[in-house]
């Protein structure tokens, strides 16, 4: 038996959000709106996941994880933590507003900016990110049980990445997901879909109400 609801999370709200700026793996952390974001996140997600069991994984960076503690304490569970749920390393994109990418990065910001992956700069790859985190998610996922949602709290892109991971969304640079909005979420189900099993988009962006 496996768990067959997966509902991402992205954290809530950081300065650089706010102004802007990439983070990437740079751990910045909640500001005073993103521990308000969480807070309703965590009541709006008790409300919405009933009486399912749970089981909460996030990433290691400390905006994720300070959003996961206040749905955790909310739900009256415990987070674990994954390397592999980070975000999406940016390089030397990290830490710069667009338009400081514009002026110092300007061919690589467009080719970026254009759904493309510069070369050179330290990004790390799309599918690359999906593959890491999907195989995080899963390896979680194996050890649920049937009728239990794994909460998986993490960043916009490696959600975005997961999603096409996951669903088979093979084109990276087809813009299929929108990204998450600072503390929503979007849940998957598994099933047997046209005669196979695989996963299926239930709910996208999702936030507090």
């Amino acid at each position: 038996m496996t768990t067959d609801r997966v509902v991402f999370v992205r954290h809530g709200q950081t300065d650089h959000n706010a102004d802007g700026r990439v983070q990437g793996q740079i751990d910045i952390p909640l500001n005073e709106v993103g521990r308000q974001q969480a807070a309703a996140a965590a009541r709006s997600l008790a409300q919405y996941l009933d009486t399912r069991p749970v089981r909460m994984v996030s990433s290691d960076l400390s905006r994720a994880l300070a959003t996961a503690e206040a749905i955790a304490e909310r739900l009256d569970v415990i987070v674990e933590t994954d390397i592999r749920l980070r975000e999406r390393g940016f390089g030397a994109f990290e830490g710069l507003s667009g338009a400081e990418l514009a002026e110092k990065y300007p061919e690589p910001y467009a080719l970026w900016r254009a759904g493309g992956s510069p070369e050179g700069l330290g990004l790390e790859e799309k599918i690359a990110v999906g593959t890491r985190m999907a195989q995080g998610v899963m390896d979680y996922v194996d050890k649920g049980e049937r009728g239990s949602t794994l909460i998986v709290v993490s960043h916009g892109s490696a959600i975005t990445q997961t999603l096409r991971s996951l669903l088979g969304v093979q084109d990276t640079a087809q813009p299929v997901f929108r990204g998450l909005d600072n503390c929503h979420w979007t849940e998957i189900e598994s099933g047997i879909f046209a005669d196979r099993p695989g996963w299926r988009l239930r709910v996208h962006n999702m936030g507090p109400w």
